[in-house]
């Protein structure tokens, strides 16, 4: 048996393996089953829900899916009709990154539902959330932050259009990995829109946009990539205020509406 350190080690690192090959085989089928427009598998009838869902609720809500889709609740009542066929709808999808603790899920939960939220559970693999605005259906993936799962963040860059990426203005013993990571993974993607989030602005002793961004080195990026770096509050009470996450959809989908 080895010292019980290297088992942790392992331990550590098939967890964060485990969780990996889950999302990218949960994005795997779903584009699969998006490709054939067959309808099929249980990622055709998780599509179908969420149509049902979507023209049954009021315009600009959203529905969301977490880890397992099949687990999504239905409407109470009499089901309605099958809704009539209607053309595809833009698929565009958000990767959202950062370290952990910064505030991913909290930012990905208030852009998609004004619900208020004591707590937010922090994403120990991966979260994923549907919205549909302006036409197009708006995929937002979130990958866990901490230290294991941070290697596997590259491999989401591909299927992505826009990166958020999320730092907490609070942690100044992390920044200068938050700078390290975010820059390694703007060098594999040089032109991928960058949204970064100055998060936490709620605090008294977060550091303000324009610190974070000497702090991150943004100024030294290229000029070609589109770079936007918002003060954000991912809580309930921020909602109506200057640093409101509801900014950061509108900024998103006018970004995704791009020809």
């Amino acid at each position: 048996m080895g010292p019980p350190g290297a088992l942790r080690e392992l331990t550590l690192a098939l967890g964060a393996a485990v969780a990996a090959l889950g999302s990218l085989l949960f994005i795997a089928v779903k584009i699969y089953f998006r490709g054939t427009g067959t309808g099929t598998g249980w990622g055709g009838w998780w599509e179908r829900e969420l149509r049902e869902l979507r023209d049954r609720a009021p315009p600009g809500d959203a529905v969301s899916g977490g880890t397992d889709p099949r687990r999504e609740s239905r409407p109470q009542g009499r089901p309605a009709p099958h809704p009539p066929a209607s053309p595809q709808l833009d698929w565009r999808q958000v990767l959202v990154l950062g370290l952990d603790g910064a505030g991913k899920s909290s930012v990905l939960h208030y852009i998609c539902s004004q619900t208020a939220r004591d707590r937010i559970a922090p994403t120990h693999g991966f979260n994923s959330a549907q919205l549909f605005v302006e036409g197009m259906e708006m995929d937002l993936l979130e990958v866990g932050g901490s230290q294991n799962l941070r290697s596997y963040w590259p491999h989401y860059l591909s299927e992505a259009h826009v990166l958020v990426f999320v730092v907490d203005s609070v942690d100044r013993s992390r920044l200068l990995t938050a700078r390290q990571e975010l820059h390694a993974l703007l060098a594999a993607e040089p032109r991928l829109p960058l949204v970064v989030l100055a998060n936490k602005q709620d605090k008294s002793d977060a550091l303000s946009a324009a610190e974070l961004r000497e702090e991150l080195a943004l100024h030294t990026l290229s000029g070609q990539r589109e770079l936007f770096l918002l003060p954000t509050s991912a809580t309930w009470d921020s909602l109506s205020t200057a640093t409101s996450v509801l900014r950061v959809k509108s900024l998103l989908v006018a970004l995704l509406s791009q020809p």
